[in-house]
């Protein structure tokens, strides 16, 4: 007897148990004399469930989940068919079903390292067609798609890579911004430790349309598993020709700071130098990584090229929202009964997604805010949750998408606190360079305490204060942290009442 599963190695599932519950089937299979070829693949994203464990009947996942290691014997006994925690195909729970991964497509499905199964998934297919396309067509098809950046800013990607393309210079880079420091995401770690070649496609795809010879990945020293399964697929990749004819992939790890996550920042770090903004003009298109043009796009925005190369640009922008095309992983995380990645055309609202797909608080009491463009966006109170999530449709609420990620929060939160995290957050990780975000901050939470305090004077000094970090600061953390302040402020007033009275 032979049997082939499937058990997630995603971080996400490490920390839930999944090398113990390995181990265990393991052992198990040993024991009985079966055979078994257990193979580790990425997270489908549905956290709660993990360690998803998946075996194939009939062309068909069936899951169990979550496990532990003391379910293994059971499992067996039952021939993997009627166990208490059997889910049935996996593709038909309502949280995956309902999902439309582009993507996302092979991450849980495929052993990240097997090149052959990423092939026979539809990889390789989108840099097969560009390479027979001229780099101009390449860039137009990418413009047609309507993608846009998918790390927050929302710029389309394919002007970025047309002002590369017309830029002059004898050498040209791809940066691949995989800084992911956002509380509440983790999109860029899940894919690449559960598909690496869907970047190593897109970032290839990236270099034939501006004429780059070099790239790189610029990823956080927190994330070791991501580090560990990227460098692998490198090797395999080269090992298989796939990089280093014409076009290669070096992988570079940040030392754990928030602001390099800011293009240039990144790029100054990538050069050795202090991690700090600088100032634009010139564009990293024009002058990036080591003063030559230079495409930086997120994780996702290089992962989703692939699709749009293989299927056509139509098909892509099929799916989405006014001027928000295409489908956006969607990070479900804090207080929140069914969290994870969820990938879905743009234009569901707040509402159907936390309240319908996930369940609601995992608390059981009621929702009190989502904030969403991790712990510098906004706060939405329930009021708005019929908002739609597309980049135009956040703005006009007076939020915004960023990279997708949303954090729950039920009734008992204070979200005064929070707003003050937000702000100690900014002061404990500005890079210096900017004087509102620097000294605005640390002012920032003076204020707030002061409001909490009961000073009637200071709610208009923390609005002129929000006003300046917003007009002086020359990137997004001193530019987005007035976001939460300015909306816990606004929606949640009570939170603010002098604490000596809600003491009593």
């Amino acid at each position: 007897m032979s049997l082939t599963l499937y058990l997630p190695q995603d971080a996400a599932a490490l920390a839930l148990g999944a090398d113990a519950v390995a181990a265990a089937l393991s052992a198990e299979a040993a024991a009985r004399g079966i055979e078994v070829r257990l193979v580790r693949t990425g997270s489908r994203g549905m956290v709660w469930l993990e360690p998803l464990l998946e075996i194939e009947r009939d062309g068909v996942r069936h899951g169990f989940g979550p496990l532990e290691a003391s379910d293994t014997g059971a499992l067996f006994e039952s021939d993997f068919s009627d166990h208490p925690k059997a889910l049935g195909p996996v593709e038909a729970i309502p949280f995956l079903a309902r999902q439309t991964r582009l993507t996302f497509a092979r991450c849980g499905v495929i052993d990240p390292l097997d090149l052959d199964a990423y092939r026979s998934h539809g990889g390789l297919k989108g840099l097969a067609r560009a390479r027979t396309m001229a780099p101009a067509e390449i860039v137009a098809e990418v413009i047609e798609s309507g993608l846009r950046g998918r790390g927050g800013a929302g710029f389309p990607t394919g002007i970025k890579w047309k002002t590369v393309l017309e830029a002059e210079g004898a050498q040209k880079y791809i940066v691949c911004n995989a800084d992911e420091g956002d509380s509440g995401t983790f999109a860029d770690r899940m894919l690449m430790e559960g598909d690496p070649f869907c970047l190593i496609e897109g970032m290839s795809i990236a270099g034939l349309a501006v004429g780059a010879s070099r790239g790189y990945v610029y990823c956080r020293s927190e994330y070791p598993h991501a580090i560990r399964t990227f460098g692998a697929a490198l090797e395999v990749a080269h090992g298989a020709g796939l990089l280093g004819d014409g076009f290669d992939i070096e992988l570079r790890v940040g030392a754990g700071s928030y602001v390099c996550g800011e293009e240039t920042a990144l790029l100054n770090s990538m050069e050795g130098k202090r991690g700090t903004v600088r100032a634009k003009p010139p564009l990293p298109a024009h002058k990036g990584f080591m003063g030559r043009p230079t495409v930086i796009n997120n994780v996702i925005s290089l992962a989703s090229v692939p699709v749009i190369l293989a299927e056509g640009a139509a098909y892509y922008k099929s799916f989405g929202l006014g001027r928000s095309l295409g489908t956006v992983p969607l990070q479900i995380a804090g207080n929140v009964k069914h969290g994870g990645l969820f990938e879905a055309a743009f234009g569901m609202t707040i509402r159907e997604l936390i309240e319908d797909i996930c369940g609601g608080t995992s608390s059981g009491r009621s929702v009190k805010a989502v904030q969403i463009g991790g712990p510098l966006g906004a706060y939405f109170p329930a009021h708005m949750f019929d908002t739609a999530l597309g980049y135009e449709e956040c703005d006009a609420a007076g939020g915004l998408i960023g990279h997708a990620g949303i954090v729950v929060f039920d009734d008992t939160s204070d979200m005064g606190a929070m707003a003050r995290f937000a702000m100690e957050f900014c002061a404990v990780e500005s890079c210096g360079t900017c004087t509102p975000c620097r000294i605005g901050a640390v002012r920032g939470v003076e204020v707030i305490d002061r409001i909490r305090a009961g000073d009637p004077a200071a709610p208009a000094i923390l609005a002129d204060l929000c006003e300046t970090m917003r007009e002086g600061s020359l990137c997004a953390l001193g530019g987005f942290t007035p976001y939460p302040v300015e909306s816990a402020l606004k929606y949640f007033p009570e939170d603010f009442i002098p604490q000596k009275e809600a003491a009593e």
